[in-house]
Parts: structure tokens; sequence; C-alpha cells
């Protein structure tokens, strides 16, 4: 019937639309479990990611919580990254990625989430620069190529306590530029036929009153207690992720 993939998409969307993270880092490794082919998991994330976040945006822009001139430095710094990923992929046999996506996942998630969890600890000595800006979205853009992870929990690990921005900005720019990083992202997926669109729309058809949902629930919720919480659970999907594969 599919009911588990509309309630994934449910789930994930309420989650991106009350903290900005939550997309890729439990969609692929969820569709994963349930035997998802790697490979398709990751395009499909991406498409159904771009659906969300169109919502996601809608919502926030209208309370005025993006951030767009920070938005559009990052896709800036992630469009050359995109490219350079998309080459990788095309020039490299499906058999060998799909052997190694998952591994790469598991480091990812296990190593974001960490620092999420850690964050008030971490006193980063380094003075905003716009240079910093163009390089994240670099290292993002090719991370999220590769595995659709990154641009919700390291964006806003790293806007949080490097570029101190507000939370609640965090929370609408990070949709905002993953938003469009993942709609090249998967212009590059579609291309190899790596996205299951069945798949997709049931995701999709939980996703909207997901986002919209989890986007008024925002404004009355201890969001870092729950960004926690969100953490711990990256945290533990990329600890099983590795122990699967290790």
């Amino acid at each position: 019937m599919g009911i588990e993939f509309v309630a994934l998409g449910f789930v994930v969307g309420f989650l991106i639309g009350l903290t900005g993270v939550g997309g890729g880092s439990l969609t692929t490794p969820s569709l994963i479990f349930l035997g998802v082919e790697p490979l398709t998991a990751v395009g499909t994330d991406l498409l159904y990611a771009t659906v969300t976040r169109i919502f996601g945006v809608m919502f926030h822009g209208k309370r005025g919580h993006v951030r767009r001139d920070i938005a559009f430095r990052l896709i800036a710094g992630s469009v050359p990254a995109v490219l350079l990923g998309a080459l990788i992929i095309r020039h490299l046999p499906k058999d060998s990625l799909n052997r190694y996506l998952t591994l790469v996942l598991g480091i990812i998630l296990v190593v974001t989430a960490s620092l999420s969890l850690v964050k008030d600890e971490i006193k980063v000595p380094l003075k905003p620069r716009w240079a910093y800006v163009y390089l994240l979205g670099f290292i993002v853009g090719l991370t999220v190529q590769f595995t659709s992870v990154g641009a919700g929990v390291i964006v806003s690990f790293t806007l949080m306590n490097v570029a101190r921005i507000n939370p609640r900005e965090v929370v609408g720019t990070t949709i905002l530029y993953g938003l469009m990083l993942s709609a090249m992202s998967f212009l590059s997926y579609a291309g190899m036929g790596s996205v299951d669109y069945r798949l997709a729309g049931l995701l999709i058809a939980g996703t909207v009153p997901g986002v919209y949902l989890g986007t008024h629930v925002n404004a009355k919720v201890d969001r870092e207690k729950l960004k926690k919480v969100i953490n711990v659970i990256i945290l533990a999907i990329g600890l099983m992720i590795l122990a699967k594969r290790l």
C-alpha cells in the first residue's frame, strides 16, 4: 500500500518545518532500510526534499524568517560543487557507488549529529566572513550531491555557532538554501534514471500537512530541546548504518 512511505513523508516534513533539519538525514537512510537501492534512495529523496522545502520556504517566508542574502551566497558556493559531483558520479561504476554510499552516509550522519549535540561546548575562534559562507556552500554542496545529507544539519550548526544568526532565521534560511541545492542535485540523478517517482509521490503526499503543522508548532515549542532529540535520532541512524557496513 505504501502507507509507511506516506507516514515517513509526514514525519520528515513536520521536522523540516519545525527545525529546518531532518530531511536527507532521516529520509535517505530510512529508504535504504526499507529496501530501496542506495543510489535510487538518494535521487528520490532529492526530489521529495525539493517539493517539501518549497512549502517550507512559503510558510517561513510569510513569517519573515528567511535570510536570502546568506542563502544565495551559500548556493553560489554550491554550484561548482554540484557540477563536480555530477561529473564524478557519471564516471564511476554504479556498483561502486552503491557499495560505498551507505558507509559515507553513516560517517556524515555520526559526525554532523555529534557536532550538533555538543555545539554548546564549542567555541569557534573565527570572525564571520562572507568567504566562509561560500566555502561552506561548496563543502555542503559536494556532500549533498553524493548522499543528499548535509544541507540542514551542517548549515544550521555553522550558521548558529560561527555566524551567530538568530535561530529562527537559521531555520528559514536553511530551508531556502536546501531547496535550491536539492533541486540542482536532483537533476543529476534524474538524468541517470535513479529516481523512483511513484515513491516520491507517496512521500510528498505525507509531507504537505507535515510541513504545515511543523511550521505552526515552530513558534510554540522549545526548538533547541527538539533539535537535540532529532540529532540523537540522526546519530543513532548513522551508527546503525556503520554497524551494518563495517
